[in-house]
């Protein structure tokens, strides 16, 4: 069991069981992105909350023996491990019902939390977690801790709630949204037709750094210091979209961290995601150097907008 403090990466939030109609599978964004990172070459530690039940002694199994940071992931004796139903269209997209009151909804606050934040690189952190008092209110306390903060916005009906989702924006330097997402959001303050002034009327708004919208197959776009890059994505072969854009958001985070150029970032990001759609579920095992060798992501493939 690694008990990280040094200058790290710290994601906060869901970790449960994708129960499909035939198999369950580990997942939650949270998890996702850290054991994406973690096999990018990123250790990164994750607080969370499992149930004292068969399933969560199988997840935390896992988590250890993926080589994933286990010391921040509690144990309630009273609430089980989460799960979520979900169901896959013919396109492979998936649709989920996630059961409440879970361990997750009431991860408490530790001593050793306010350490590991503040020696954080990055502190990563979605909406959805936001959705019970208990997790909320150590979330947003670990929010006040000065580090760079990345939010992954994961809005799930009935969970959409604008008031905290607007208290979580205020707070971060890095916003990460697929493209339904961003016209919800941006919605709520103006009617604009382009992508790119969706994107902007965000940034403008809460001052955020660096806006990466997710499109599936379409690829990705970002805006970081002013400037808009594409990318158009990569057609492949889809087993499951769980977990991919998870993925990407690693991918993304793993070239970022390295200072490579953000058009190689993207593309790096898009392939990484791909690779995993190709895959079953949103963490499965697989080296490294077959995304490069599958993809082999150039500048050809990308454009400025």
């Amino acid at each position: 069991m690694l008990r990280n403090t040094e200058k790290g990466i710290v994601c906060f939030g869901e970790i449960l069981w994708d129960v499909l109609p035939d198999r369950e599978l580990p997942g939650g964004a949270p998890m996702n992105v850290a054991y994406h990172l973690t096999k990018l070459g990123h250790p990164t530690s994750l607080i969370s909350r499992l149930g004292n039940d068969e399933r969560g002694h199988r997840l935390r199994a896992i988590l250890e023996g993926r080589q994933l940071d286990t010391g921040f992931v509690q144990t309630d004796a009273h609430y089980g491990t989460s799960v979520v139903m979900a169901t896959p269209n013919e396109a492979g997209d998936m649709k989920y019902e996630i059961v409440e009151n879970v361990a997750w909804d009431f991860i408490e606050l530790q001593p050793l939390h306010a350490t590991l934040i503040a020696n954080a690189r990055y502190f990563i952190f979605g909406s959805l977690a936001t959705r019970n008092v208990v997790s909320r209110n150590t979330l947003f306390q670990l929010m006040d801790i000065p580090c760079r903060k990345v939010l992954d916005i994961n809005l799930r009906a009935p969970f959409i709630n604008k008031e905290l989702l607007e208290y979580q924006l205020h707070k971060i330097q890095v916003l990460k949204m697929n493209e339904e997402e961003l016209n919800l959001v941006a919605g709520w303050y103006g009617r604009l037709d382009r992508i790119e002034d969706r994107m902007q009327l965000l940034q403008d708004r809460f001052h955020i750094e660096t806006l990466i919208v997710t499109r599936g197959a379409k690829g990705a776009v970002v805006n970081y210091n002013n400037r808009f890059y594409a990318h158009q994505g990569f057609k492949v072969k889809v087993a499951d979209t769980i977990g991919s854009g998870d993925s990407f958001l690693a991918g993304f985070l793993s070239k970022f961290i390295e200072g490579t150029p953000i058009d190689a970032t993207l593309a790096y990001a898009c392939s990484v995601g791909a690779f995993v759609a190709t895959r079953e579920g949103g963490c499965p095992d697989y080296d490294v150097g077959a995304i490069e060798a599958a993809f082999h992501p150039t500048t050809s493939s990308q454009k400025k907008i």
